[in-house]
């Protein structure tokens, strides 16, 4: 009840961008619908031809912050929406005016407990960059060091947290009235959304990850993140090295700054292939607006609130589907791809048909040339076509490499990812089989086994315990039961309505025959109240069954 009027907001904006069979199939409450027709009649329905990814984009940009956020998250599912969605999700856009000096003086007094001028040597308060969730000014520090101030807005965690609960919501509902869409786990994805923009609210958890990414390249001169300054950075404000480079947008001015783009385009590479095949934790978001190009031809990185994390295992399922495709086994992609199923069912037959399909494309297709991106939008497409839902680091990783080549191809159109990726997979191959490893690989699996052998009386002897005491039990989970159960409900109680009309028409009449007692407009008491009560039985009655009806 306490987001009611965030969800008329909600509802309005849908069915004003041509979205209102959604709303309605969300079953919203009538109330929330009529306010969506309202605000529709003061609307030039001129959204109505666009295509539906085009209009929910624009639904989303009218609903704020954090539907913008979600749509950023929802163009990293490559496995989910196909490449029209996937567009329209990457042209969101945070830029949202920024909150005057007033509320930054607030800020920073309740931030960092004192005034600008106390704080910085200097300190301008036009801000160079302001998004959803934080705007950023450029400053100065007493030791001379220029420092970039990210500050969160005022007020933006309790209408984040008040659109999360909806979305919770609107997720559980989707599972249940688009059975075509549990597949795709809507409630998953919802959760993990909610996870990370927490985690971006939290400007100290960006700076951790800027620390954790500085130590991956402190040995590496090519690639610059910003230095934190933890005196000047709590959950609210983030002070940081201000970077000062040609940014990867403006590509324009690499001539006029003397760097050669396509060293950059090398660079580049090797830096996010690094930070996801060897070091397992990776921009998640690699853009031309968070790359900078400093002189000497180096990278720098910013803005490190959206981040992924790649364990050991991934990694060699990374190096075994490349494996896979540059030796055309069809097996060895199968068994990826089904290990990242997790619980999906799938046709295997019908899978692994598509399977060899999609490996006579690549039949005499050499390693070194391969279109990474052709190749993740044909296992996108084959993924997507058999209900395959692809781990959330998985889904990340394939968007930042369709990013970075992306970006590759901007700054060189001769540029090849692939030929980037093969050193780190050879690399990758020779420390998987090195004697060390494999020696450490056998003690796991040793240990591993020890483990189960000696545990296995004591489980023995727990599901024996529980089967004398009738603890043991066998769940089933029957997809719609509980729908089934709620029309049940619904029916007896209905059911049951009419039993007691029925009753206090009969009983009434009895009354009415009777001369006796006390009168109402000349008729027994009892017996009018009776009909009275069956009257509105009858009206809940008929509006309860028009109502199932809609629904259906």
């Amino acid at each position: 009840m306490r987001d009611l009027p965030r969800l008329k907001e909600i509802s309005g904006i849908l069915i004003r961008h041509g979205l209102g069979e959604f709303a309605q199939r969300l079953k919203l409450p009538r109330a929330v619908e009529k306010a969506g027709e309202w605000l529709h009649l003061g609307g030039d329905g001129s959204s109505a031809s666009l295509p539906t990814p085009v209009r929910v984009r624009q639904a989303f940009e009218e609903l704020g912050p954090t539907f913008i956020k979600l749509g950023q998250i929802l163009s990293t599912r490559v496995d989910v929406f196909p490449p029209e969605w996937i567009d329209e999700f990457e042209k969101l856009q945070n830029r949202v005016p920024p909150v005057g000096e007033d509320a930054v003086r607030q800020l920073l007094r309740q931030a960092l407990g004192n005034e600008p001028e106390a704080l910085f040597a200097s300190f301008d308060m036009q801000p160079i960059g302001s998004a959803s969730i934080a705007q950023v000014h450029r400053a100065r520090l007493f030791d001379g060091s220029d420092v970039a101030v990210k500050l969160r807005r005022p007020g933006i965690q309790d209408k984040v947290e008040a659109d999360l609960r909806i979305l919770a919501h609107l997720a559980a509902l989707l599972e249940t009235e688009f059975p075509e869409l549990r597949r795709f786990q809507p409630g998953g994805i919802a959760a993990q959304f909610s996870r990370s923009l927490r985690r971006e609210l939290d400007l100290a958890i960006e700076a951790r990850n800027m620390e954790r990414f500085g130590r991956d390249f402190a040995d590496d001169p090519d690639v610059c993140v910003p230095q934190v300054h933890w005196d000047y950075t709590n959950a609210a404000v983030n002070v940081q090295s201000f970077v000062d480079g040609v940014p990867a947008s403006r590509l324009d001015q690499l001539a006029a700054s003397g760097l050669s783009p396509s060293l950059l385009a090398q660079r580049g590479a090797d830096a996010v292939l690094k930070m996801i095949l060897l070091n397992g934790f990776f921009h998640a978001d690699p853009h031309p607006g968070n790359v900078f190009f400093l002189p000497g031809h180096r990278i720098a990185f910013i803005d490190f609130g959206m981040v992924g994390r790649i364990s050991h295992a991934r990694r060699d399922e990374i190096v075994d589907l490349l494996s896979a495709v540059a030796e055309h086994n069809e097996h060895g992609i199968i068994d990826v791809l089904v290990e990242w199923t997790g619980s999906a069912p799938v046709d295997m037959q019908k899978f692994a048909d598509e399977v060899s399909e999609f490996m006579f494309q690549y039949e005499h297709v050499p390693l070194k040339g391969l279109n990474v991106t052709q190749l993740i939008g044909d296992i996108m497409t084959l993924i997507r076509n058999h209900g395959i839902l692809l781990p959330p680091d998985m889904a990340m990783l394939f968007k930042a490499l369709l990013t970075l080549e992306g970006l590759g191809r901007q700054l060189d159109p001769d540029f090849q990812l692939v030929a980037h990726i093969t050193p780190f997979v050879r690399e990758l191959m020779i420390a998987r089989y090195h004697p060390a490893a494999m020696l450490k690989r056998g003690r796991q699996t040793l240990s591993d086994g020890m483990e189960v052998l000696t545990g296995l009386p004591r489980d023995l002897a727990r599901i024996g315990r529980d089967m004398r005491h009738g603890k043991f039990r066998i769940n089933f989970d029957l997809q719609r039961l509980d729908n089934f159960g709620k029309q049940l409900d619904r029916s007896s109680n209905r059911l049951t309505m009419g039993i007691v009309t029925g009753c206090l028409i009969i009983g009434s009449s009895i009354v009415m025959t009777v001369n006796a007692g006390p009168k109402l407009f000349g008729l027994p008491f009892f017996g009018f109240v009776g009909f009275l009560l069956a009257l509105l039985n009858s009206v809940w009655l008929v509006w309860s069954i028009w109502r199932s009806g809609k629904e259906l």
